[in-house]
């Protein structure tokens, strides 16, 4: 993989401690509607019945999207999930996040007057605003934030 430049305001590689590898695909085409299609029916059961559960998607994690003339930045706030429970698939047009963060051990005999977080598996398809060449990516995933630097695919004039 090849550098991206760099952009202002954003910390510089070198001066992030590396936290490993991050798993990255590069695939053809996502199912957008099936998964949109798959959210809607979820979230209307749920509505009726909060336990009801379609698919193994447990919770939605924030998720920032910016670009730059240069490159397109994905910012995913996943604390808690190990490095080794992300995936992150890649195209020129999307790009999958899918994780699972493990339930802590709750306290025995403990009555919870407050039960937010969330735990289990998470999928997310971010479309992108501009095609990217998903040859030229880095990730890092430092103090629970996941971020994906991913060059943009030149403009032709044709």
């Amino acid at each position: 993989m090849e550098n991206i430049p760099e952009t202002e305001n954003i910390p510089k590689a070198e001066n992030i401690p590396k936290a490993g590898y991050i798993k990255i695909k590069f695939g053809s085409d996502f199912d957008a509607v099936s998964s949109s299609f798959e959210k809607s029916i979820e979230d209307m059961f749920r509505s009726i019945n909060p336990i009801f559960k379609l698919c193994d998607r447990a919770w939605n994690p924030q998720m920032d999207i910016y670009e730059t003339h240069e490159e397109i930045i994905i910012r995913a706030e996943i604390a808690g999930v190990d490095k080794d429970d992300i995936e992150v698939e890649i195209n020129s047009k999307a790009v999958r996040i899918q994780g699972k963060r493990a339930e802590i051990t709750r306290i025995e005999n403990a009555t919870y007057m407050l039960a937010e977080i969330q735990y289990g598996c998470f999928e997310r398809i971010l479309f992108l605003p501009s095609p990217v060449d998903p040859e030229i990516v880095s990730a890092s995933y430092l103090n629970g934030f996941l971020q994906i630097r991913l060059f943009k695919m030149p403009i032709s004039d044709e």
